[in-house]
């Protein structure tokens, strides 16, 4: 056994510069005849678009400190509760673990002693664990399946909640799909992103950074974004559609207001939920757009329904506001025929044990998946391990730029070193199943 021996949290500055958690635990035991010791950090990030069914992101309200954002009441959970109470349990049980979680805190949405306290505790152990063995986290969490260097998302263009402009829609990616290994697919994401700063400058555009690294210039209008990436990768030497695909977040939920889409950020007017549909059919049929994520506002499950029968067997329609990593909604979307892919983020949960479960849902019904980071980041790169152990073939953690942004896309350029021969890349083999031609 692996016994939890200490438990310990501490108040960090994300990637915003706003308080977040950080959790130490150490285990010790005697695996295989000999003494064994593991320590395990954990960051917890924090989202700007967020859910309104996401788990219960812990802050103080005290405004005299970082104007009320503090988590120092996250913090003392963990080590004044929390610590105490896995002192001594199995560090290897990570379902048992994650269950005593839970329980203590009793409510369904973690709102008692915030999911960012539980989740800090439930990845720090896991993370501890993995040392102990001596083996790499990704190891730790694989089901037995292959480990699959997933494909990145570059977030290469800001707008909605991300940024000061006049983008409504949330984020611009680029997906290398035609890349030969995670390493070439990290090359060409960065060279369009180089491509596309000296675009923006040529056409008179800022080249401030959003939240997540992208550019952020305040543009003509939202089809311009598409444009300028689209100029970008043909600068860069890449075929579009080929080699590199584009993927949306519209972040819906951000702009949706009395049942109706407004375009406030642009002026470019509102739209019913038929028009928004109607709207994202024209840029498929015009751009090589392979993913669209949250297209639609978390509560317009009918609006979902419809955009899912139109588009749903052409692309990808990711599911985000809308799930929010929660296995009970997943499962009602997937007995609705609702989008068919799920966005993973550890902190809309709130705990390893339910954030595989979501995993293993969707991939269980056909729907791909997507681990993401949030907004608000550290240089925790858990996320990384996590996207190859479970197979996701897909990952987000923004721009190919920005310190707390690039230590994922590095450590799964490690790992695919790690594995040598052994390892695959995702490429083509993109979302639920299937890509366009």
């Amino acid at each position: 056994m692996l016994e939890i021996t200490s438990v310990h949290a501490r108040e960090i500055l994300d990637s915003r510069g706003n308080p977040t958690v950080e959790v130490d635990a150490v285990v010790q035991g005697n695996e295989g005849g000999h003494p064994v010791r593991g320590e395990g950090r954990a960051g917890v990030p924090s989202g700007a678009s967020t859910g309104s069914r996401e788990a219960v992101e812990l802050r103080d309200g005290d405004k005299s400190r970082f104007g009320g954002k503090g988590v120092q009441k996250a913090v003392a959970h963990v080590n004044e509760t929390l610590a105490n109470a896995v002192k001594g349990r199995d560090a290897a049980d990570q379902a048992g673990l994650d269950g005593a979680l839970i329980a203590l805190d009793g409510t369904p949405n973690k709102g008692k002693l915030g999911a960012n306290a539980i989740l800090g505790v439930s990845m720090a152990v896991a993370r501890a664990v993995a040392q102990a063995r001596g083996i790499p986290l990704h190891t730790l969490l694989a089901a037995g399946g292959p480990e699959v260097l997933p494909v990145p998302m570059f977030n290469v263009l800001n707008g909605g909640a991300h940024a000061d402009s006049t983008v409504d829609l949330q984020e611009f990616m680029v997906a290398p799909v035609g890349a030969g290994s995670f390493r070439e697919a990290v090359r060409m994401g960065a060279e369009v992103y180089h491509a596309l700063k000296g675009v923006l400058k040529k056409r008179g555009y800022g080249t401030g950074v959003g939240d997540e690294g992208g550019f952020a210039p305040s543009l003509e209008a939202n089809v311009e974004a598409i444009e300028v990436i689209l100029e970008a990768i043909g600068a860069a030497g890449f075929a579009a559609g080929k080699d590199i695909v584009l993927c949306l977040d519209a972040a819906a939920s951000e702009f949706y207001e009395d049942g109706a889409y407004v375009f406030r950020k642009s002026g470019g007017g509102s739209k019913t939920a038929a028009e928004m549909v109607d709207f994202y059919a024209d840029w498929v049929r015009q751009f090589p757009i392979w993913s669209i994520e949250d297209g639609l506002a978390e509560g317009d499950w009918d609006g979902w329904a419809h955009l899912t029968e139109r588009l749903g067997k052409q692309i990808q329609l990711v599911g985000d506001d809308i799930f929010v990593t929660n296995p009970a909604i997943i499962q009602r979307a997937i007995d609705a025929h609702v989008a068919n892919a799920s966005l993973i983020k550890l902190n809309q949960i709130g705990t390893l044990t339910e954030t595989l479960k979501a995993i293993s849902l969707s991939q269980g019904a056909g729907y791909g998946t997507v681990i993401s980071h949030r907004s608000g980041e550290t240089p925790d790169d858990a996320i990384a391990d996590l996207a190859v152990a479970t197979c996701a073939r897909q990952i987000k953690t923004g721009a190919p730029c920005r310190g707390e942004r690039v230590a994922k896309y590095n450590q799964l350029m490690r790992i695919e070193a790690q594995l040598g021969s052994a390892a695959r890349y995702a490429g083509a083999q993109f979302g639920p199943g299937f890509h366009r031609a």
